[in-house]
């Protein structure tokens, strides 16, 4: 299985650790292929808002156009998913989201299940995005500390305490499960679930295992 990974941030270390994880994953979800990574070539370098959201669906869908050929599934490593829609009408391999994949892997493991990342902003916006699937806020709790994705890439240790105390809130609200949203969060779903307790996904995980799912399933015939 060849997989692209598709970073809407223009922060090449994001990519980078979104690729690593995702080549490290494979092997210790079941699964073998190789991996790899293309950076935004414009727009933020860390989306937090919903116009910086909206400029990387553009960027996801020039990315896609330039470099997924020659690919098996592509991953927009971004939780938010931007351009997912529009780049799954327009490729005719299987393309998931981080965030659009963790519902589907979350629910399988608990309901309602909590959506954690980094920086407020992306409260509404998430929500929104899962009321859009139809679940609604008390089906999936979005939740957030204050650093962004780019913030606790950079200092992953000291975003831990913050991450597991949240996870800890999310379950005294009835939350099953947890979602370490984000590509900036990739890699830190074991140290989080040993300091806080609970049950935590890894946002990118579960994209990789809807990505392989969709992979080994029949295609469809190609919208011209």
């Amino acid at each position: 299985m060849k997989l692209l990974l598709i970073n809407g941030n223009t922060n090449a270390a994001i990519t980078d650790r979104a690729v690593a994880h995702t080549r490290a994953a494979l092997p210790r979800l079941g699964l073998s292929g190789t991996v790899a990574g293309v950076t935004a070539r414009f727009g933020a370098h860390y989306i937090a808002t919903r116009a910086a959201s909206a400029i990387a669906q553009h960027a996801v869908l020039d990315a896609l156009a330039e470099h997924g050929a020659g690919h098996d599934g592509i991953i927009i490593a971004c939780f938010g998913d931007p351009g997912l829609e529009a780049a799954r009408e327009l490729s005719t391999l299987p393309v998931v989201g981080m965030a659009d994949a963790s519902l589907t892997i979350g629910f399988r493991q608990a309901s309602p299940i909590a959506f954690i990342t980094g920086g407020a902003a992306w409260v509404p916006m998430l929500e929104e995005f899962c009321l859009l699937r139809g679940y609604s806020r008390e089906q999936v709790l979005v939740r957030a500390v204050a650093p962004d994705g780019g913030m606790i890439a950079a200092d992953p240790d000291g975003a831990i305490a913050l991450l597991a105390q949240a996870a800890r809130d999310a379950a005294a609200e009835g939350a099953g499960a947890v979602v370490l949203g984000g590509a900036g969060l990739a890699g830190l779903a074991p140290q989080v679930a040993a300091a806080s307790g609970i049950a935590v996904l890894d946002s990118l995980d579960c994209a990789v295992l809807a990505v392989a799912e969709a992979v080994a399933q029949p295609s469809p015939t190609p919208t011209p």
